[in-house]
């Protein structure tokens, strides 16, 4: 008996920035943050449904000290040039908040039981200066017209730190090719709750524009998704090629008990229509810390094109 999907409501639960990769054979591989922030973790399935109740397996674990010990958070699954990666942040059990992007490599064709070796910090482009120098995470791959581009939140400033998003061109999986380029920072209201963020990007293709979204604000109630959009012919490295919409396109709605929405990705169900991965709350009030608190969890939003502008429409219905 094959299990249905439910949308917009706990799918996967305690798991936040999930991330669904649907690879070339049609497999399904699920990876998410988990609550105790110490491990990188991995599921398969045939079908999209059944990630839900497939073994999860332990990929690699923190190290006891140093780089890498601490706040293990939201890794991605890549499948590049023939090789398996995850790109995840990790922070240092002495400094706890030296969040820095790195990098997994496959050793083997199958990543749940092949090894995995560190490839360290992502390595930014000769010229650049900048990138990774500060609280860096949630970086995301995707490719256009033959190139191949990371997109990443970063802090900057002195005083009041506000998380931007970069892209860059990439060199190879471990390395950029050019210097960072400032996409967005938090420019709106709805952005500057609690604190000021834009971060958490995931990227979509349709009918040739690309559409990236973020995530904004603290991570309780206020959290909610922002887009930006760009054509696929255009100089992607250029911030005047991306549009950003004025409102978020998706968050709260206390009605569905859905509170806090974002960090999301995209993937298609086994007919090809597109399906957002995403993590929200199902309680307003957090107990404790919300960064410890562990009850965000992973959900299904199906998305429809605009028959008139050709955007994708998020929507609880």
């Amino acid at each position: 008996m094959s299990q249905e999907l439910k949308y917009n409501e706990p799918w996967i639960l305690q798991r936040a920035d999930p991330y669904v990769y649907k690879h070339t054979d049609g497999t399904y591989y699920f990876t998410a943050s988990v609550p105790a922030y110490d491990r990188i973790v991995l599921r398969r399935s045939r079908t999209l449904a059944g990630l839900a109740q497939a073994e999860e397996v332990t990929i690699w674990e923190k190290h006891e000290k140093g780089i890498l010990s601490e706040h293990i958070w939201a890794p991605e699954l890549h499948y590049l040039d023939g090789k398996w990666y995850v790109y995840f942040a990790g922070g240092d059990v002495d400094d706890v908040w030296a969040i820095r992007p790195y990098v997994l490599e496959c050793m083997g064709e199958d990543p749940l039981t092949a090894k995995w070796e560190e490839r360290g910090k992502m390595g930014r482009a000769d010229e650049d200066e900048f990138s990774f120098e500060a609280f860096s995470l949630d970086a995301t791959v995707f490719e256009n017209n033959g190139k191949r581009y990371y997109v990443w939140a970063e802090k900057v400033g002195v005083g009041k730190q506000i998380s931007n998003l970069y892209i860059g061109e990439m060199e190879s999986p471990c390395k950029l090719r050019t210097v960072q380029v400032l996409l967005t920072t938090p420019d709106y209201d709805w952005e500057r709750v609690g604190f000021w963020v834009n971060e958490g990007p995931a990227v979509i293709h349709h009918n040739g524009k690309i559409y990236l979204t973020f995530s904004a604000s603290e991570t309780g109630a206020d959290y909610c998704m922002g887009m930006l959009t760009a054509s696929e012919d255009a100089d992607l490295l250029d911030p005047r090629s991306w549009e950003k919409d004025r409102y978020p396109v998706i968050r709260t709605d206390a009605s569905r008990s859905i509170y806090g929405p974002g960090h999301n990705s995209f993937t298609e169900d086994e007919e090809g229509n597109p399906i957002m991965v995403y993590h929200a709350r199902t309680e307003e009030k957090i107990e404790g810390n919300p960064l410890y608190n562990p009850n965000r969890h992973a959900m299904l939003m199906k998305i429809r094109w605009d028959e008139r502008t050709g955007r994708p429409v998020f929507s609880y219905e």
